[in-house]
């Protein structure tokens, strides 16, 4: 098969379409002919040598791909050859095929290309699990999202939109701002024009917020915690404004906040199943439905990796960037 590969004896480490072995799969895994796959931070920060794979995956730039069982283990009895799925991936997403356990495998709905397929898993994953299970948002309360317009952001701002909560979305320019808007974000900040502190006290007439979904972190971290009601919960995703900060323990246990740092790559399986469980038994008929769709930014053919990661790090999308594999 024919993979992405990672030029790391060149200086600007280039992405080449290259001949490679065939992944091997076991008793419980199937074997699925990639069709498409989605652009991550994360993949960035591999391919800058910053972010290794975790144990047992592959070395393979891509968290995410869609495309058609070619084969099935021997153990696999709920998935069959020629089904049409998508799934959550340590890596490997980048090729023409992968090797995944079944449990972390998702159905595409029949109305659904793979380009859209492909760029699901990664990123409402992440903010479903940050939001509900780890954050605990109860219904009433109000969460702020940063990189609204991102990919994560996007899949943030429907899921609690449709699942009943205020939500408040920062974006770097008008035209995220109206994206955040569109997609049911009840208030979306351009932070470069407005100061989003003042813009979120003046909506939430100066209670705050509940959850803050972040992936920002130290350049945000006063601000964000200026924000928080008692008993808020910050989630870290991310650290694109550095990583270091100096807390007032005192202030964060008058506040009585919760700090929580988050990660989904490094998980086992057994956790990635249980919330894609969880997802799935609540998000699901919102996605049967029509009422979330993946926001597709640009839809490029595998050979282009390069440009799509430049875009990607330019922060030139509005939600995902996918890179067409057959």
């Amino acid at each position: 098969m024919y993979a992405i590969h990672v030029q790391t004896d060149q200086p600007d480490r280039p992405l080449v379409w290259q001949e490679t072995s065939d992944p091997t799969y076991g008793p419980d895994d199937v074997l699925v002919d990639v069709h498409a796959t989605a652009l991550n931070r994360a993949d960035l920060l591999q391919c800058a040598g910053n972010y290794a794979p975790p144990p047992g995956a592959p070395d393979i730039l891509g968290l995410e791909m869609a495309g058609v069982i070619a084969a099935v283990g021997s153990h696999v009895r709920t998935w069959q050859v020629g089904d049409r799925v998508c799934a959550l991936l340590g890596g490997g997403g980048y090729a023409e095929r992968v090797a995944v356990h079944h449990s972390q495998l998702i159905p595409i709905p029949s109305t659904w290309s793979f380009e859209e397929a492909a760029a699901l898993p990664e990123v409402y994953l992440t903010a479903f699990v940050n939001l509900f299970m780890e954050a605990r948002l109860q219904p009433g309360e109000v969460a702020l999202v940063h990189g609204g317009a991102s990919g994560v952001g996007t899949a943030a701002i429907q899921m609690l939109h449709h699942l009943g909560h205020r939500t408040i979305a920062t974006a770097g320019s008008d035209e995220k701002v109206a994206a955040c808007r569109a997609l049911g974000a009840d208030l979306a900040i351009n932070y470069r024009s407005e100061d989003f502190v003042e813009a979120v006290r003046a909506f939430t007439k100066d209670q705050g917020v509940d959850v803050i979904l972040d992936m920002v972190g130290a350049s945000y971290f006063e601000r964000n915690f200026e924000l928080l009601k008692v008993r808020g919960r910050l989630v870290f995703i991310a650290t694109l404004g550095g990583s270091q900060i100096s807390l007032d323990i005192g202030k964060l246990m008058r506040k009585r906040a919760r700090l929580i740092g988050s990660v989904l790559r490094p998980r086992t399986l057994e956790e990635k199943q249980e919330i894609k469980d969880v997802f799935m038994s609540r998000c699901w008929p919102l996605i049967q439905r029509g009422l979330i769709r993946p926001v597709i930014d640009t839809v490029l053919p595998i050979s282009e990796a390069n440009a799509a990661q430049a875009r990607m790090a330019n922060n030139e999308n509005i939600g995902k960037i996918v890179l067409r594999v057959r």
